[in-house]
């Protein structure tokens, strides 16, 4: 059977099985997975990990995949985001098609066995730990962020030769308070004369909310007190995206365990959970319960979270919102976060703007090229430039006022790719979160 109808499914990693680790299944499957890509092609334009793979392919002595040896798979690995839109969107044979075929999580599995063997960059192991990180840069975040800032070149060429980040990658910023704690002195009341009025949420505020962009949260929460929605906010530990793109989920699994005990008591207090960035709302959603498919908290946790966007138009559809929103008169383009496509929920940030009046929007479908860690480590970084130069090249050629994405890192990192095809013009747009204008057309002041 050519292709298949059935929406994605995706099937248990299957960490606990006793072959998952296995190097010679490992590579049997991987044969087999890398020759359905060969003879199809439709992915040779989403990353550089195709492009390698077809490369590896054609100048075997066979011209086929039993002509690449086995220790060339990792340049083709290695190159994997984990943005998921091969599978999402591009593959005619993930499950439930009978070929079965899920590229990302055979990345996964094969960064689990470099990871086993401890054959895995100390330096990446201790970078994905981000709490931890965190924990030591808020109390000089002032130091951290002028040592960080892409101007400080001394610094940068220090950080390339130590950690290898590439001097030229934007890295987040710091603020002097976790919002967890900024949140114990703020009280957003909810408006008892919204239609929602009765709702109740707690925000998994996430580890970049809550150490690098505040913002994001406060805006949300003043959007959802207009609305009559109470929130809280939590913020247990990291989901465990970083260690997920190491291979590392024996950590994932134990993060999601830690974490869901504390979001279930919420639940069962009548709380929905909410989480603030993409890529974190799709391992509560989809990768915790692929990862410990028998948790009967995990699956709770999983069946009762929503993204940001996708909460705000959930409201608009089923009671309505409780405030008339203003007119921007703004043209805005809007990239889709790779993460937020793969939750297979629609286009929700879109959604989420076309409620606002008279706002000129241009989605753009293509991945920004970021990919956590991957895109700022030196190796990588002209790559993710590359692979996002599609959607920097769109965003630009709107020459629209403001550019967003649902994703923090892939809008600054678009922001970049728009730079470095124009290195001699000063950019015109601002670039921020989808929920800037939603909270703007409210009638919300900006927060500090």
């Amino acid at each position: 059977m050519e292709g298949g109808l059935g929406a994605p499914v995706r099937n248990p990693h299957g960490f606990d099985q006793q072959d998952y680790l296995d190097e010679a299944k490992f590579e049997l499957e991987a044969r087999r997975v890398f020759d359905i890509c060969h003879g199809c092609r439709r992915c040779f334009n989403l990353c550089a990990s195709f492009p390698r793979l077809f490369d590896l392919v054609d100048s075997g002595e066979t011209g086929e995949v039993d002509g690449v040896v086995a220790s060339d798979f990792g340049e083709v690995m290695d190159a994997c985001t984990l943005c998921d839109m091969c599978f999402m969107v591009t593959c005619p044979y993930v499950p439930p098609h009978e070929f079965n075929l899920d590229f990302p999580h055979l990345v996964v599995r094969y960064r689990a066995i470099q990871n086993s063997k401890g054959s895995g960059s100390l330096i990446d192991r201790e970078l994905a730990k981000t709490d931890r990180n965190a924990r030591f840069a808020t109390p000089i975040w002032w130091l951290v962020n002028w040592f960080t800032r892409t101007g400080n070149r001394t610094s940068r060429l220090i950080m390339e030769w130590l950690i290898s980040i590439h001097r030229d990658a934007s890295l987040p910023k710091y603020f002097s308070r976790r919002l967890s704690e900024r949140s114990q002195a703020k009280v957003f009341e909810a408006n008892t004369g919204a239609p929602a009025f009765g709702r109740k949420v707690i925000i998994f505020s996430t580890c970049f909310v809550n150490y690098n962009n505040p913002r994001i949260c406060e805006l949300f929460r003043k959007v959802l007190a207009l609305n009559g929605v109470e929130s809280e906010v939590v913020y247990p530990g990291c989901c465990g995206m970083p260690q997920l793109e190491r291979g590392d989920l024996g950590a994932v699994g134990a993060n999601a365990q830690s974490v869901t005990r504390e979001l279930v008591g919420w639940i069962e207090k009548g709380y929905s959970v909410v989480a603030l960035v993409p890529s974190c709302a799709l391992m509560l959603k989809f990768e915790w319960p692929l990862i410990l498919p028998e948790d009967p908290m995990v699956r709770l946790v999983s069946t009762n979270t929503t993204d940001l966007s996708e909460y705000i138009v959930d409201i608009a559809k089923n009671e309505g919102l409780g405030v008339e929103l203003e007119s921007l008169n703004e043209d805005v383009t809007l990239q889709l976060a790779c993460h937020s496509r793969a939750q297979n929920m629609g286009v929700k940030g879109a959604e989420m703007l076309r409620l606002i009046p008279d706002l000129g929007l241009t989605v753009v479908e293509r991945c920004s090229g970021h990919g956590g860690l991957w895109g700022v480590k030196q190796a990588n970084f002209d790559t993710a430039i590359k692979t996002g130069r599609t959607a920097a090249r769109q965003a630009m050629q709107k020459g629209s006022s403001f550019v967003a994405s649902e994703c923090p890192l892939a809008c600054d990192h678009l922001r970049q790719g728009i730079e470095k095809l124009n290195p001699d013009e000063q950019l015109q747009s601002n670039f921020g979160h989808p929920i800037e204008l939603f909270a703007k057309a409210c009638g919300i002041e900006e927060v500090s």
